[in-house]
């Protein structure tokens, strides 16, 4: 049956025609979707327009107008009709009386009808007072009677909303807020409400609403097909229960899917997650563009008087090389060329999330578009970018989201797309996989300090349930994806083994506390025989955490929590009898000892810098070597407070350190039997820009030695020009001493939030302590400095253990000062 045909059996029939006709189209199955609601749509129209017509003979100035989601066309099988009677109240008894023969059609039919009478001042004082008429009449549409009455609401509604903008669109934003509240995330629910859940329909309703107001626009790919599914979706489950429901319920889930011919109800839901994921991006994009208008608007004029009318210029701060923030979000540096800089997407990415910022749209869509892929293995920065990433807490999950929507998040690890979206069929679980995985390493961000490898917790956590979607045990098949995307994105073996045997037993701690008998000794040989190493262990145990918090309140608790300590302690006290012995350090090379000589003989510090390279990899061998920083040997005659004044003058210098030791080399007997130089050996890069010539260092260095150079005054300026940001909060330093860790020396191992001047801090404590630094050994893990510092006293002694605890509360408290 044709619509034509449609329209004539009920133009025929009156509402028994009407009826029949609406239940032929409703069981066509070819015309489900789109065309089917645009055929209801207009079926309707054509058999109110009769009503009106034979009801209103003879009555002037009143026109039947559709609103809402009616109004756009709009009509699900069980879809209320939004309607207003719109007179100019010349004669409000004849209105009366044609209302109710209006009316009561519809409700005879069993249609659910909301409706209203009113003249249009009524009509415009009622959207005044209330938000959601407002909205309503944003969609008005004409169906019959007087058009111009019609087209004078519409018009007046427009434009009442275009004036109304900035004080309406906060008031929407607000009630946006206030039902996703109440309602959670569309994308994440096993039985979610369509329209009301965040993400769902009447997000995607205000999107058009604010569109309408030309203050602001949403962006638009793939946000219409994102709504079809939707409204699909709940086309299949009104004609799937018989009700007007948008609450797409578990028993509901097959049923609806086999109406829309997929394959099962999980397939199903993840074209919904998916759908309500681009609608909630899209939501805050564009709340974010309505706030920066906003915010403008109000600053504007006082900007203007200050400036004498001038146009005010955009402040652009950087981030990192070819990033910066502008007006509240990250962007593109106007040099940044991410068709030549792969590693682009991941520093964008990293800067955001440490400075609590949201990535632009723009970037990130910029960056899908020309973004060269990362070569095989990644290198070393883009590794490095990946852990900071995962490491900046909250923040995280907005910046994930950005590069999911578009793409980005696929292309960097292609296994991901098994478990994006996909739904977890388990009441502990509030999140899908993806987010999870996401949600596991937010947490894991809080346990890096236990850790001492926490570029290794925060990846294990990525990972962990990347399994899922495979057939068979998700943790058997993740141990394999796990040592595939490992070695993808440049970890060495024995990482790569590490964070395969993490995957593979992420979930051992927690089966073996709750379900076996921890006072068998079988049980802790168990565990340690698959752990392995001490070092394996403690990373096992944030994971396990991380893993039960981020799956949800149900899946840990104090009592879950004690029971898998104290299997972790019983294993670690089973492995600690085959600690291995400490290494021996390495010997010098002639190169170390001709600096020495030189420091020793001239009396001051001598500084060497030597760029380190590795051959490019990928689809393009022939490319130009992928720099991994630059090495700084500095040789500097033993004495007081080198360790901070070095320190410091690479902080003011923005240079990062990567890894770096410290130790003393004795002179060569031909040259002072007595003589000790203490020789630094750093990696190191700069945050943004060039690095500065040896010989301004050294200068520098020398000042610092002397007193003449003011490192701490330098950097609290610095800190002092810039706004702090109101991102993720770190978690707090801690410092622990390692027992038995050398028998030569006291090792403190400390573990805080990578930041300038945070080894001038702690040098500048131990200096105070009165302590010697035999050496030390950092290392930069994405945002996570873990440093370790083997101190002696000044006899050359390990610490009493008094002391040595003691030092370590001192620093603990400089570092969270």
């Amino acid at each position: 049956m044709t619509g034509a045909d449609v329209r004539e059996e009920t133009e025929d029939s009156g509402p028994g025609g009407y009826a029949a006709a609406r239940l032929r189209l409703l069981t066509e199955g070819a015309r489900s979707g789109p065309p089917r609601r645009t055929a209801l749509a207009g079926l309707t129209d054509d058999w109110l327009a009769g009503l009106f017509t034979a009801a209103a003979a003879g009555t002037q100035g009143v026109s039947l107008v559709a609103v809402g989601g009616y109004g756009r066309g709009e009509l699900s099988p069980r879809s209320d009709l939004d309607l207003v009677l719109l007179h100019d109240g010349s004669d409000p008894g004849a209105v009366a009386a044609l209302a109710d023969r209006l009316w009561y059609p519809v409700w005879d039919l069993g249609l659910s009808l909301d409706h209203s009478v009113r003249t249009p001042a009524e009509a415009r004082r009622t959207a005044g007072e209330d938000l959601k008429v407002h909205l309503g009449l944003l969609d008005a549409r004409h169906l019959a009677g007087d058009p111009a009455l019609s087209a004078g609401l519409r018009t007046t509604a427009l434009a009442d909303w275009r004036n109304q903008a900035p004080r309406r669109l906060p008031e929407l934003q607000e009630l946006c807020a206030e039902r996703a509240a109440r309602q959670g995330e569309l994308q994440y629910l096993l039985e979610p409400d369509l329209k009301e859940a965040r993400g769902g329909l009447r997000d995607a309703t205000a999107l058009r609403a604010v569109a309408a107001s030309w203050l602001a626009d949403a962006p638009r790919e793939g946000l219409a097909d994102a709504r079809r599914r939707l409204l699909d979706v709940r086309d299949a489950l009104h004609l799937a229960t018989g009700r007007a429901t948008d609450r797409l319920a578990l028993q509901e889930q097959d049923q609806v899917a086999a109406e829309l011919d997929l394959l099962d109800a999980d397939t199903l839901l993840r074209q919904v997650y998916e759908a309500a994921r681009l609608i909630a991006y899209a939501s805050d994009v564009t709340w974010r563009e309505v706030g920066r208008v906003l915010r403008s608007r109000a600053v504007r004029p006082r900007l203007r008087a200050m400036l004498g009318g001038g146009k005010p210029v955009t402040e652009r701060s950087p981030l990192a090389e070819g990033v910066v923030e502008q007006d509240g979000e990250v962007v593109l540096a106007r040099t940044a060329r991410p068709e030549r800089d792969p590693v682009l997407p991941l520093r964008a990415a990293a800067a955001a999330a440490q400075a609590g910022l949201p990535l632009s749209l723009h970037a990130v869509r910029r960056l899908a578009a020309t973004a060269r892929p990362l070569p095989t293995p990644w290198p070393a920065e883009a590794r490095e970018q990946l852990v900071t990433l995962l490491g900046s807490g909250r923040p995280t999950v907005e910046v994930w989201e950005a590069l999911e929507v578009e793409g980005l998040v696929s292309r960097l690890l292609p296994d991901w797309e098994r478990v994006r979206c996909r739904p977890q069929r388990n009441a502990v679980h509030v999140w899908t996989v993806d987010r999870h995985l996401i949600e596991t390493a937010v947490r894991a961000s809080e346990f890096t300090r236990r850790v001492s490898r926490p570029d290794l917790l925060l990846v294990a956590a990525l990972l962990h349930d990347i399994g899922k979607g495979w057939p068979g045990d998700h943790s058997v098949a993740g141990e394999i994806i796990a040592k595939d995307v490992a070695a993808r994105i440049g970890f060495d073996r024995s990482d790569v083994a590490v964070l395969s045997l993490l995957v593979r037993h992420h979930l051992l701690l927690i089966e073996t506390a709750t379900r076996r008998d921890l006072d068998d000794p079988a049980t802790v040989r168990s565990v340690a025989e698959a752990v392995g190493t001490q070092s394996t262990l403690e990373l096992l145990h944030a994971l396990t955490e991380a893993d039960a918090l981020a799956t949800g309140p149900a899946a840990w608790s104090t009592w879950r929590g004690s029971l898998v300590a104290d299997l972790v302690r019983r294993v670690s006290a089973l492995l600690a009898g085959d600690a291995p012995e400490e290494p021996e350090p390495a010997a010098p090379t002639a190169g170390h000892e001709r600096l020495a000589i030189e420091a020793f003989r001239t009396g001051g510090p001598v500084v060497a810098l030597c760029a380190q390279t590795e051959p490019a990899t990928g689809e393009e061998p022939s490319g130009d070597p992928e720099p991994l920083g630059v090495e700084l040997l500095i040789a500097v005659p033993d004495q007081p407070g080198v360790l901070p004044a070095v320190a410091g003058v690479l902080a003011v210098h923005r240079l990062t350190v990567r890894t770096a030791e410290l130790r003393a080399l004795g002179l060569p007997h031909d040259v002072d039997d007595d003589g000790a130089v203490l020789l630094l050996n750093w990696r190191v890069a700069a945050e943004y820009g060039s690095l500065p010539q040896a010989a301004r260092l050294r200068t520098d260095l020398v000042r610092a030695l002397d007193g003449s150079l003011d490192i701490a005054g330098r950097l609290a300026e610095r800190d002092a020009a810039y706004p702090r940001r109101r991102g993720w909060a770190a978690p707090p330093a801690r410092v622990t001493v390692a027992p038995a860790a050398s028998h030569h020396a006291t090792v403190i191992e400390v573990r805080a939030q990578d930041a300038p001047g945070l080894l001038h801090r702690i040098g500048t404590a131990l200096e105070k302590a009165g302590v010697r630094v035999r050496s030390m050994h950092v290392s930069t893990l994405g945002a996570n400095a873990v440093d370790a510092f083997y101190v002696t006293t000044g006899t050359g002694a390990p610490l009493p253990a008094g002391d040595a605890a003691s030092l370590a509360g001192v620093l603990e408290e400089t570092l969270r000062a």
